[in-house]
């Protein structure tokens, strides 16, 4: 494994916007009565991290040789 394992411009990425997507749907899950559609756009927002994350890592930004 090499020593910049996840410190990479595309891992960080991923992360941030996955983050963003359980901020969103933990918001809709708490809102009375509970916001599905708040909930559903946060599950999409985290399942959107791992395409960012491979756009990105395809582009080489995960390597921190560039």
């Amino acid at each position: 494994m090499s020593d910049d394992h996840g410190n990479t411009p595309a891992a960080w990425t991923g992360v941030t916007v996955a983050m963003l997507g359980f901020l969103v749907g933990g918001i809709g899950l708490m809102l009375d009565p509970v916001n599905m559609s708040l909930f559903w756009a946060g599950c999409g927002l985290g399942l959107s991290a791992l395409l960012v994350f491979a756009v990105m890592a395809k582009m080489g930004m995960n390597s921190s040789d560039h």
